[in-house]
C-alpha cells in the first residue's frame, strides 16, 4: 500500500485503517460479534460500464473478501450512479465504490454517514486521474473552441469526470456548456458516451483518463469495444483525487476495521484476483479520508448554484 498526497488539497493523505485500543482487542472476539449482525457484505459499484462487464470483473475481488472476512458478499451495481447512491443511503449496501462526485452526493444524503478509505493507484503509483472531452480522431476538432454548436455527451449527472467536473471547470473558462454547445446530454455511463461519438450521435464526450495505458478508452480498447487510435483527447481538466472504496460510516468499528484491513490488503494478498480488477495496471492502494473530498465537494455545490442562478 502507498500514500500519496493530493493536488486537490493541501492536506495529506493519512491511514484510515482503525487502531489503538480496537487493535488491542481479540480478533476472534471481535469478529464473532459484528459477524453476528452482517452475515452478508454487499458492495455497490458504480455503473461506469456496462453491468456484465463491471460484475465480471470485480468476481474475483467478491471472492476475496468473501475469503478474508468470512462471510458472503453481493456485489451489486446499479443502472445509473443514483443507484449506488441510494444503496447506501437506505443502508441496502455496506461497502461501496464511488467516483469522488458521487461519494459527495452519498455524503450530503445520509448526513455524513459514509467513510471513504482507499483508492485505487494508477501504473505509476499516482492515486489522482482527469476529465477529458475526447472525439473521433478522424473528426477536424482539434480544441473545445472547434466544439461550438456541436454536440457534447456527459456520462452520468453524478459522474465526477464525466459532468461535474467538466461542468465547472469549462465553466471557468467562460464556456456555458448549455449555451456553448448546440446540444448536450448523457450517455448513462462512460462507456456508451463513447460510442455515442463513434456512432456520430455526439460529436464529443466527457469521459476518465488516468494515463495513456489506463483510461476509459483504452479499456474499451482492450475489451475490442473501439478501434485503437479512434478518439483524440481536447480537452483536460486538472487532477482529482481518485474514486474512493467506502463503508457506511455507522457499522460497528470491528466490521470496518476487519473490512478496511481486507481490502488494503487485497493487492498483496492476492495479486491475480488485483490484476483482474485493475486491468493489471495499478501499483496497489491508497489510504484516503474525507479531507480529500471537501474541494469536490465545494465543487458540486458552486455548479448547483450555477444552475440556480440560470
Amino acid at each position: 500500500m502507498v500514500t500519496i498526497p493530493s493536488s486537490m488539497t493541501r492536506r495529506a493523505f493519512v491511514l484510515a485503517a482503525a487502531g489503538g485500543a480496537l487493535a488491542t482487542l481479540p480478533r476472534v472476539a471481535r469478529a464473532a460479534d459484528w459477524r453476528e449482525q452482517h452475515r452478508t457484505i454487499t458492495a455497490s459499484i458504480i455503473s461506469s460500464e456496462n453491468q456484465a462487464d463491471l460484475l465480471t470483473r470485480h468476481e474475483p475481488f467478491r471472492a476475496y473478501l468473501e475469503r478474508e472476512l468470512r462471510v458472503k458478499i453481493r456485489i451489486t451495481t446499479g443502472t445509473d450512479y443514483a443507484g449506488t447512491i441510494e444503496a447506501m443511503r437506505a443502508k441496502k449496501a455496506e461497502l461501496a465504490y464511488f467516483g469522488p462526485a458521487s461519494y459527495a452526493k452519498a455524503w450530503e444524503v445520509t448526513g455524513g454517514n459514509v467513510e471513504p478509505f482507499a483508492v485505487q493507484t494508477d501504473d505509476t503509483g499516482s492515486a489522482f486521474y482527469q476529465s477529458v472531452i475526447v472525439v473521433k480522431a478522424s473528426s477536424p476538432y482539434k480544441s473545445v473552441a472547434d466544439l461550438k454548436g456541436k454536440a457534447l455527451a456527459f456520462a452520468d449527472p453524478n459522474s465526477t469526470s464525466g459532468y461535474q467536473v467538466p461542468n465547472y471547470f469549462l465553466r471557468k473558462e467562460k464556456i456555458v456548456p448549455e449555451q456553448f454547445f448546440g446540444r448536450t446530454g448523457f450517455g448513462g455511463n462512460h462507456e456508451n458516451s463513447v460510442l455515442a461519438v463513434l456512432n456520430g450521435t455526439y460529436d464529443a464526450a466527457a469521459t476518465w483518463y488516468r494515463n495513456e495505458q489506463r483510461s476509459n478508452f483504452q479499456r474499451m480498447q482492450d475489451k475490442g469495444m473501439i478501434p485503437a487510435g479512434s478518439l483524440r483527447i481536447v480537452w483536460m481538466s486538472p487532477q482529482l483525487p481518485e474514486s474512493p472504496y467506502t463503508l457506511l460510516k455507522s457499522l460497528p468499528e470491528p466490521m470496518k476495521a476487519d473490512v478496511k484491513r481486507a481490502v488494503l490488503g487485497f493487492p498483496e494478498k492476492d495479486a491475480e484476483a488485483w490484476r483482474a480488477l485493475t486491468d493489471g495496471k495499478s501499483k496497489g492502494l491508497a489510504a484516503v479520508t474525507h479531507d480529500n473530498y471537501v474541494e469536490i465537494i465545494e465543487l458540486i455545490k458552486e455548479n448547483q448554484r450555477l444552475r440556480r442562478a440560470g
